[in-house]
């Protein structure tokens, strides 16, 4: 650790703070606090004064080796160590899971990588806790149940650790303004680990929008798409019913991040842009009732179960440039998978799933065009350099934890930060308040904290020398 590193509290201050939020894998009462405190449409939200200085544009520690603990082991966290162990110059030294066949199974991957074993926690669902409390962890990574993302990333930066949490980073507005601001106490980073930020065709339309080729930028839409009914009532997939009892407590957008993200890097937004409003309606909740009643028995524990998630949520976010972002949401009705992914300006539009694409004056006569004839050109260096990357999801998950590494081991400025975690992630609560507000507009906090104006280097970044 250098000089950086904040002092570690003791275990029994920790465990005082964590209360029962920390306890166990069970649905805790982090409902909808913070969402029915949203102000009303046409009200100013006040920003809090800063507590510390600015996370953006603070590089990381440069280290001969980055030092990994993986929180969670479940379906995501048990594929992404493999990742970790294919990287140069990371070390996988803590896995944790209360489940302890799952962390005994990464362990053991960890050997057959030929890495030294790496220690184990799998005596409870505060068993975190011990590990935060080692000192040659320099990267924990959170893959846990959503309703505990908030406490397990608060407290890996009161121990002095960078922290990368998968989606969505936390479920109410306060605990998204506790991030920033101990990530500006602490010093330590804290990032939504946003995978399609680094798809290869998100990562072509940024370049392709800085370079100006879509002219001034007017609108783009993102989504996740996903028919997940199957999944959320499977026995085994997931650990517990946790992810579909969030059906039953808020209303609006649960999974912001895969289609907000990359949009808001086309537009700047945190670095010459900033997202400023949100209005959303959803759907009535039908679609999983209706798949309950049509295949699974009557005795199941999900028959207690009141779905209040809307089937389909869509909002629009306005920009402080006055741009228009739509967002939609939908994990409960029949339909293929999109995150839809477009974006418009003045010379023209890119469309995702198919890919296509219409630009002035490359293309004419209202035909789409041939989106990989500017591949050659704007494809992003880390794709050029990793044409083929290992793992799932057409390989943006090793261009993520690649590039995240890279930037620990060099002391770079991480592509992004605790303010783009906490901006894609407002949706999550104002857009159900929004919705049981009948789509009135709600503010979204500025973050950064005047920030934003500063134009400043992203997921585009300069390929180091």
């Amino acid at each position: 650790m250098n000089d950086s590193t904040p002092p570690r509290p003791s275990r029994r201050s920790v465990l005082r703070t964590t209360g029962a939020a920390g306890a166990g894998l069970g649905l805790g009462a982090l409902g909808t606090g913070s969402a029915e405190a949203a102000p009303a449409s046409g009200e100013t939200l006040a920003t809090p004064p800063r507590r510390g200085a600015t996370m953006a544009g603070v590089p990381f520690e440069g280290r001969s080796t980055v030092r990994v603990a993986l929180v969670g082991l479940g379906n995501r966290g048990g594929s992404m160590i493999d990742l970790y162990l294919a990287l140069p110059g990371v070390r996988v030294v803590a896995v944790c899971d209360p489940v302890k066949a799952k962390a005994e199974r990464a362990a053991a991957k960890v050997v057959a990588a030929g890495q030294p074993s790496p220690a184990v926690y799998a005596s409870g669902p505060e068993d975190y806790l011990k590990l935060y409390e080692r000192t040659d962890v320099d990267f924990v990574h959170v893959a846990t149940p959503w309703d505990l993302h908030f406490e397990q990333a608060k407290q890996a930066m009161l121990h002095g650790k960078h922290v990368g949490v998968e989606c969505p980073v936390a479920m109410r507005l306060d605990h998204l303004w506790e991030l920033v601001d101990l990530s500006e106490q602490t010093r330590r980073h804290c990032m939504q680990l946003e995978n399609c930020c680094y798809g290869r065709n998100e990562m072509r339309v940024l370049r392709m929008a800085h370079a100006g080729k879509f002219g001034e930028l007017l609108h783009g839409a993102g989504a996740y798409n996903h028919d997940l009914r199957e999944l959320m009532f499977s026995p085994t997939y997931y650990e517990g019913p946790w992810r579909r009892l969030w059906h039953t407590r808020l209303r609006g957008d649960l999974y912001p991040n895969h289609g907000f993200g990359p949009v808001a890097n086309y537009m700047d937004v945190n670095r010459g842009d900033r997202a400023v409003s949100i209005s959303s309606l959803g759907t009535p909740a039908l679609g999983l009732a209706e798949y309950r009643a049509a295949n699974v028995p009557k005795g199941d524990p999900s028959w207690k179960e009141s779905y209040i998630e809307s089937d389909r949520t869509i909002s629009l976010v306005k920009t402080a440039k006055g741009r228009v972002i739509r967002l939609e949401h939908d994990v409960s009705t029949p339909h293929p998978y999109s995150r839809i992914n477009s974006l418009g300006g003045t010379k023209g539009v890119f469309e995702d799933y198919p890919a296509r694409i219409y630009l002035e004056p490359d293309h004419k006569g209202h035909q789409w065009g041939d989106f990989g004839a500017y591949a050659a050109e704007f494809d992003h260096w880390l794709w050029k350099e990793h044409a083929n990357p290992p793992g799932g999801h057409g390989g943006m998950d090793y261009i993520m934890v690649y590039r995240l590494t890279q930037c620990m081991r060099l002391g770079l400025v991480p592509d992004f930060d605790v303010y783009d975690a906490a901006t894609w992630t407002a949706p999550v609560p104002l857009s159900h308040a929004s919705i049981k507000a009948n789509g009135a507009p709600q503010p979204i906090p500025d973050f950064t904290r005047g920030e934003w104006r500063r134009a400043r280097s992203g997921v585009d970044s300069a390929r180091p020398a």
